[in-house]
């Protein structure tokens, strides 16, 4: 299966012997595949499912940055500067990932230049949509935001979780209050676009969220 995703996603930029090196490591939906501030010891290429990246601010503030699809680089900032990871990566869905150490990319591939080429485009590309991410977060109204989420988090499901907990993190994660998440809420059951108890938040009109979003903002 690793050689399969090796070819289907061209990691042949990787040198032979740091491809025999690679893992296949799997995640179920709820997962955190690392944490802000933990150190950073793997280099990690989602091949399949959706993850979420959020980060959070010195006062206690989460904030979505992106939601990731293959094929895309968890630990790449981290491998080339040597920080502890920037951001928290959770799994959305069902997660596949190809996995090496930072040694074994260091012994074989560190001055391969093929590789650092391709490294610093993906590394050039993340910094650009989070600046696009961040823009959105600061200009696009609540409804917005919350809409983008709420389609962004139910892939394969129509329901996510209502409880006061959820719901802070909710605002937590999309950078508003939980004043505002319920009162948008309420706004979106009157509009018929969810149903809402004190658990579940069931999405019944999706283009109608499509409408309200435009572009969702966090993929």
């Amino acid at each position: 299966m690793v050689d399969a995703y090796v070819k289907q996603f061209e990691l042949t930029v990787l040198p032979v012997a740091a491809q025999n090196e690679l893992q296949l490591v799997r995640y179920e939906p709820g997962d955190v595949i690392c944490t802000q501030g933990d150190e950073a010891e793997h280099l990690r290429f989602l091949v399949k499912g959706k993850i979420r990246v959020s980060h959070t601010s010195a006062t206690g503030k989460r904030l979505v940055l992106s939601f990731k699809y293959p094929l895309d680089l968890i630990g790449d900032i981290e491998y080339i500067q040597r920080t502890p990871f920037l951001n928290t990566v959770e799994a959305v869905t069902s997660v596949e990932m190809l996995v090496i150490r930072f040694e074994d990319l260091v012994r074989h591939a560190h001055h391969d230049v093929a590789w650092l080429h391709y490294l610093l485009e993906e590394i050039t590309r993340k910094f650009e949509r989070k600046s696009q991410s961040l823009s959105f977060n600061l200009f696009y109204p609540v409804e917005v935001r919350l809409a983008s989420y709420l389609l962004s988090m139910t892939p394969n499901d129509q329901t996510l979780g209502s409880t006061v907990d959820q719901l802070t993190d909710i605002a937590d994660l999309i950078g508003t209050s939980y004043r505002h998440v319920n009162r948008t809420l309420r706004r979106f059951v009157e509009a018929g676009l969810i149903e809402r108890n004190r658990r579940v938040i069931t999405l019944v009109d999706r283009e109608g969220l499509l409408e309200i979003v435009g572009e969702s903002i966090y993929e």
